[in-house]
């Protein structure tokens, strides 16, 4: 029980640091040099712009039928993380919009609104919670699209409303400066979310397979796992070995297998993401 309650205190920490990085990036970067996001965000930068109305409230008006169907679709449990981080991200917005902007050059700050949200959008995910919005559409459509990527589906979405602020605005410059900001938060969303392409997957064929198995397991503390595999030509069965490593771990493993066996076939891959012992917890990212 008290893990538990640790764990639900550091996400909510997590959630409420994440959801004001992302207040930094909106206020005082993105909102008032007139740069739209994407998303409910981006919508709410438009409208706050014709009418004055705070843009952290608006966020908060537009995404009350969204989180309705979050409830009905996604489950309460995910309802309540998001709501928290929509009413905080919300508050934060209005909180430090009277201090923006801290530049006035718009790619310096298309680019820094930009990694600031989609650092933050990124670690929010990473809490099993969403700002709300299109977060939570893309939630959706990642249930049935689950090999598209969350940052590529933003970058969609947000290339649509970046359209729309340009043909509003009618300025074709804040609008090419906000899509710069939308690549830049997709390409960051991806890298929080699922690293550097940081792990190796290895296929080795050896007749010393068992000595180099043994010498992954002690040195490199990595797991080892045998396939069976039947030569095409020569008909003979031989083990496979599979391997999951992180990359940086490749020199010395590569090494290993040279040592015991220079004419072994090694297949090296990379691998997006890895779950399990010594990688990630299979609950670690809730899309």
């Amino acid at each position: 029980m008290k893990k538990t309650a640790l764990n639900i205190l550091k996400n909510y920490a997590l959630i409420t640091v994440s959801c004001f990085i992302y207040a930094v990036g909106i206020s005082l970067f993105l909102d008032p040099n007139r740069l739209a996001p994407g998303g409910v965000t981006g919508i709410a930068i438009i409208i706050n712009n014709i009418t004055d109305f705070p843009t952290g409230t608006l966020v908060l008006i537009i995404n009350i039928p969204i989180m309705v169907i979050a409830v009905l679709k996604l489950g309460f449990k995910l309802f309540v993380s998001s709501i928290y981080a929509l009413i905080i991200s919300s508050f934060a917005i209005n909180l430090l919009a009277p201090y923006g902007p801290v530049t006035d050059d718009l790619l310096l700050a298309s680019i820094t609104g930009a990694v600031l949200v989609g650092v933050s959008i990124g670690l929010i995910f990473r809490a099993g919670a969403t700002t709300g919005g299109a977060d939570i559409i893309v939630k959706l459509l990642r249930l049935r699209f689950k090999h598209i990527k969350t940052g590529r589906i933003f970058m969609i979405s947000d290339g649509i409303v970046v359209a729309i602020s340009g043909f509003v605005f009618k300025n074709i410059n804040v609008a090419l400066y906000a899509g710069i900001s939308v690549l830049i938060q997709s390409f960051v969303l991806d890298l929080v979310l699922y690293g550097t392409d940081g792990a190796r997957l290895l296929y080795i064929i050896s007749d010393n397979e068992n000595d180099i198995a043994e010498r992954f397991m002690k040195e490199l503390d990595v797991g080892v796992t045998y396939l069976q595999g039947r030569g095409a030509y020569t008909s003979k069965n031989k083990k496979v070995m599979l391997c999951a490593m992180r990359k940086q771990l490749l020199p010395r493993a590569r090494g290993i297998v040279l040592q015991h066996d220079e004419n072994a076939f090694m297949i090296v891959t990379s691998a997006n993401q890895v779950f399990g012992e010594g990688f990630r917890r299979h609950d670690s990212i809730d899309l």
